[in-house]
């Protein structure tokens, strides 16, 4: 997209996938390199590190929402360095957001996993938090450095990064100023006060099903037939940016799902007396969401698993190629090699992070050892298997599904995670609650190193684009880890004195779907293995037919109404590029679009957090659990009317012209 006008942004060739012999020159060249990892970026990176740590903790466990911190802290890095009147802040704004988007990463690791130790009432010290954060957070930084040319040089443009392009776009709109920064700031403010509008405020609702109508409810009756849309403007704006391709990819996984599979395990089950792959489920009390949630969405995990191991088998080249680099650093054979490596393709030596790998997992057997599994030796050593193995493996799915679709299945992959370590430790004699702390813990490290790839590979696609060194990148972000997993750890710690997690407490949703899942497997019941095993072959039939299992798997593992709102925004983008014949015209509309698009994101990424924050203190100074905005306005009710529901329809229509609208207003404009 050309933003050269500027003199300040992303070149023409950012976001497509390069001719022969073209070469991608990032935003600061390669020999005039801006001032990076300074005091200044440093410390602020730092500040938000703790600050967002403590507060998507907080919210993540007291009402379920985990809010992402890359946005709102790019925002503010800009927003300081504007007020400071900072020149040349470009990259340490991107060592900032990198520092700082540390915390919403390690968050998500340990809060999906840690609470369910408390949930089965099993003591989980501090110590034990914050040691499996940080090993994890340690370990995802660690093995994605040998991918990282990979994803963000070798396959430029070949995947949207449309996280990536949402920051990368607020950071050169506040660098840049002028005509950009007014675009993405007029983008924010529509579509941060739409999204209040529906998650805060209540006016109208935020999922809409084709339930409100008579024809959508017969549906739904007959045969659990339905359609769900989430009409938030950040999602939709995701799906701006992911393209129609991969939305097309992601939406038919969820059409297959819910739409094919979903009715055909609904009309088996509500005729069988017996248990159904030994769940014992009635199927005609059931909504749509529980069959996708008990059964569907099974199909996914197994789908995204071995989409991964295809990935792995198909990147093979790349990982020998890493291994054999780690083994020339290591035994010298490489020095003599008088080859130059660009200030922005230089990474930590592979001699060193093959050290710090060995260290780190040497750490990691250390701490199993001594504080998890009470000294068995072949209890760490089981444990530390399945973290290397799975962590490493399943690192570059992580690091795919973010750059495919801005979306970590990283729930999905643990939950296969605790269900392989179950069955392994209960094999090798763990089981009971000693089992369940050590699954638990398994699960946390594996999660968190995963969250953790999943989010750094943003952070070096921004970089990538800008011109940032990776080294350095690399380098602070461990610095950012170690507090957020110090500050994650005395969170929950806190919360869990204070409150409690479970029922009465805390729900803790995602760690208590996790100990549901865990506490039967360590009692011996079978897993779904039928619903994995049906995943990994539809994995391997889409690979056969050139069909990307991670989307579609994704799309099938998603819920339905996230989907179709992607969907939604892949086919806006296709019309505004196929709204003029002139390249040029077409080039400057789809730049448009995806500054909107990025200001949506952004814009519902601050509004969901102070949605979130508003929440928080209101229970607290209320002293009531239940009290929301729409309970204080008096609008709860009406958002789940039919009313309120068929005005969501009409809103998202509408937002849909707009972003369609504004997006051809390029027409005149040499942006």
């Amino acid at each position: 997209m050309d933003h050269q006008s500027s003199g300040k942004g992303l070149p023409e060739n950012a976001y497509r996938q390069l001719k022969e012999g073209e070469v991608y020159q990032p935003v600061v060249p390669n020999d005039l390199p801006l001032p990076e990892a300074t005091g200044y970026s440093v410390f602020w990176g730092l500040i938000y590190a703790v600050i967002f740590s403590a507060a998507a903790a907080f919210l993540g466990l007291k009402i379920g929402q985990v809010f992402e911190a890359a946005i709102p802290i790019a925002i503010l890095a800009v927003g300081l360095s504007s007020l400071m009147q900072r020149k040349k802040a470009l990259s340490e704004n991107v060592i900032i957001q990198s520092i700082g988007a540390s915390s919403g990463v390690i968050v998500a690791g340990a809060i999906f996993t840690i609470p369910g130790l408390y949930i089965l009432n099993i003591e989980a010290s501090f110590i034990q938090v914050f040691l499996s954060s940080l090993f994890g957070g340690f370990l995802g930084i660690l093995f994605l450095i040998p991918f990282r040319r990979y994803f963000v040089k070798d396959m430029h443009g070949e995947f949207p990064f449309p996280e990536a392009t949402a920051t990368t776009e607020v950071l050169v709109a506040g660098e840049a100023g002028g005509k950009q920064a007014r675009i993405l700031m007029k983008a924010l403010l529509v579509g941060g006060l739409y999204d209040f509008a529906v998650s805060g405020l209540g006016l109208w609702k935020e999922v809409v099903s084709s339930s409100v109508f008579g024809w959508g409810q017969k549906m739904i009756d007959a045969a659990r037939l339905e359609l769900r849309v989430n009409i938030g403007a950040a999602v939709m704006g995701l799906g701006y940016i992911v393209g129609l391709k991969y939305a097309l990819i992601i939406a038919c996984g969820s059409f297959l799902a819910w739409w094919v599979i979903l009715p055909a395990i609904y009309y088996i089950g509500q005729f069988n007396p017996e248990p159904l792959l030994n769940a014992v489920f009635f199927f005609k009390q059931k909504t749509a969401y529980d069959i996708f949630s008990n059964y569907v969405r099974h199909i996914g995990i197994g789908g995204i698993a071995m989409a991964g191991l295809i990935g792995i088998i198909k990147s093979r080249k790349i990982i020998v190629g890493a291994f054999k680099l780690a083994v020339q650093e290591i035994t010298g054979k490489g020095e003599n090699e008088s080859r130059k490596v660009e200030r922005t393709q230089t990474d930590i030596k592979m001699k060193n992070v093959t050290v710090l790998i060995v260290s780190t997992l040497l750490g990691v057997f250390v701490f199993f050892l001594l504080l998890v599994v009470n000294g068995n030796m072949i209890y760490a050593l089981t444990g530390l298997a399945i973290v290397t193995v799975i962590a490493f493996l399943f690192t570059t799915v992580a690091a795919r599904a973010i750059a495919i679709v801005g979306t970590n299945p990283v729930s999905g992959m643990t939950l296969m995670t605790l269900i392989i370590a179950s069955v392994i430790l209960v094999a090798i004699g763990l089981k009971g609650n000693d089992g369940i702390l050590a699954a638990l813990i398994i699960g946390g490290v594996v999660c968190t190193a995963l969250s953790m790839a999943g989010g750094f590979i943003t952070d070096l696609k921004i970089g990538y684009w800008l011109g940032t060194t990776p080294r350095t990148q690399e380098r602070y972000k461990f610095l950012g880890t170690l507090l957020a997993a110090a500050t994650v750890g005395i969170v929950i710690f806190v919360l869990n004195e204070t409150f409690g997690f479970g029922p009465g407490g805390l729900e803790a949703p995602q760690a208590s779907a996790m100990a549901a899942v865990l506490e039967p497997l360590m009692t011996g019941q079978p897993a779904p293995w039928l619903l994995y095993i049906a995943g990994i072959f539809l994995a391997v039939i889409l690979e056969f037919i050139g069909i990307p299992p991670l989307a579609f798997a994704l799309g099938m593992y998603l819920p339905l109404h996230l989907n179709t709102p992607i969907l939604a925004g892949g086919l806006i983008a296709h019309f505004v590029a196929r709204s003029t014949n002139d390249e040029k015209l077409r080039t400057a509309r789809k730049e448009r679009g995806t500054l909107i698009a990025s200001g949506f994101i952004a814009g519902g990424a601050i509004m969901g957090a102070l949605a979130a924050f508003i929440v928080y203190f209101g229970q607290n100074i209320s002293g009531n659990s239940d009290w929301t905005l729409m309970t204080a306005i008096g609008t709860e009710h009406w958002a789940d009317a039919t009313g309120g529901e068929i005005l969501g329809f009409i809103m998202f229509a509408i937002l849909l012209a707009y972003m369609y609208w504004d997006s051809k207003k390029a027409e005149s404009m040499s942006e």
